[in-house]
């Protein structure tokens, strides 16, 4: 077994998680410390401004130095495992390896016969001197290196977790900017997939239209009606009647469809779309008998609410219900892809991402 820590920075561009388990990429041997590096405002408006120089040059001609990007990036990833390590009692020497996520500033998925192409921002090299602890990063390029979309990667982690207690015939939701499920039935290799957004949108139109960060308990959903005709719109969308395994970038939606309604009428609109959407895709992953809710969208009640009167016959939990660490269990996926990746094993599957064959992603930097 080896103990690895994990990290992990989502699109929300709120923080790190860094997580530690042993594992040996099969078991999950045990669950260590975690830990959460909030950004401050000036981290944030710098991988803010990345984002949007990402998205400005979609692919086309030279990129744009992310430079200073990455350095931020990578620093506050550093000291986000410095923080693990202080409160778990271990130095460096005592860590095998980290996985380290990076963070994703454009993601295009394969399109008209052609290969998607996504960034992930990040040193790899620079961290692992910076800790002295070998890191494996870049787990995505792989799997699109082989016909996949590259995302999502936990749905193998989902399934050792549901292994460990016994689960069966359950999906496993992650309520990130963008959602995905991931479906588990007994003897049969996961389906994953993403499910359009979850709480990118909602955060963007809380930032735009109250300077809020996002909707504190769905309060302002709360408190809204949901537009029938802006609904309709953004159910639209070309991504909803492809065929899975599929993926999307936080930033395929736009809020056009709720910019003429209130504050808290667009909140709620926003908020019933994404669990109509996640509601359609657990549908057509089969008959589940639960539902287990992981990433920040899970505190959102008003969200749950939605997603459990969009699901009648499934019961609707949080991960944490079950003891799951639901704030870590990205981070905790990356440590365990990483050990994965060390044995030569699967990190992604043609059911999960529609790669060409299984793939073993990652690259490795020494410290």
């Amino acid at each position: 077994m080896k103990r690895v820590i994990g990290l992990m920075s989502g699109t929300s561009l709120d923080g790190v998680d860094a997580a530690m388990i042993e594992t040996d990429g099969e078991v999950i041997a045990a669950f260590g410390a975690g830990a959460e590096y909030g950004y401050s405002a000036e981290e944030r408006a710098v991988l803010r401004d990345a984002v949007d120089r990402a998205l400005d040059w979609g692919f086309n001609d030279e990129a744009p130095d992310f430079a200073a990007a990455e350095a931020v990036l990578t620093r506050s990833h550093a000291q986000a495992v410095g923080q693990l390590l202080a409160a778990s009692g271990h130095k460096s020497a005592d860590i095998d390896l980290v996985g380290f996520h990076g963070q994703t500033v454009i993601h295009q998925a394969p399109a008209r016969g052609e290969k998607g192409r996504t960034l992930q921002i990040g040193d790899g090299r620079a961290l692992a001197q910076a800790l002295n602890i070998p890191v494996i990063y870049d787990f995505r390029s792989a799997d699109m290196e082989a016909g996949g979309q590259g995302a999502p990667l936990a749905p193998l982690y989902h399934q050792a977790l549901a292994r460990r207690e016994g689960f069966e015939d359950i999906a496993v939701l992650n309520l990130g900017g963008v959602a995905n499920v991931t479906w588990l039935e007994k003897d049969k290799d996961p389906i994953a997939f993403d499910t359009g957004p979850a709480n990118g949108l909602i955060d963007a139109w809380c930032q735009d239209m109250a300077g809020q960060t996002h909707d504190v308990d769905g309060r302002l959903a709360c408190a809204g009606e949901v537009n029938a005709a802006a609904l309709s719109r953004l159910l639209s969308h070309e991504f909803f009647p492809k065929q899975a395994p599929k993926s999307l970038d936080r930033w395929d939606f736009t809020l056009d469809p709720v910019r003429d309604l209130s504050l808290e009428d667009g909140a709620a609109t926003l908020t019933r779309f994404t669990a109509r959407t996640v509601a359609d895709a657990v549908n057509m992953t089969g008959q589940p008998k639960r539902l287990l809710v992981t990433g920040g969208g899970r505190k959102n009640p008003t969200l749950m609410g939605m997603i459990t009167e969009e699901l009648p016959l499934v019961s609707v939990s949080s991960v944490d219900d079950c003891g799951w660490r639901g704030d870590l269990i990205e981070a905790e996926a990356f440590a365990w892809l990483a050990a994965r990746f060390e044995r030569g094993l699967p990190t992604s599957l043609p059911s999960t991402t529609g790669a060409d064959h299984p793939v073993s992603g990652g690259k490795r930097a020494e410290p």
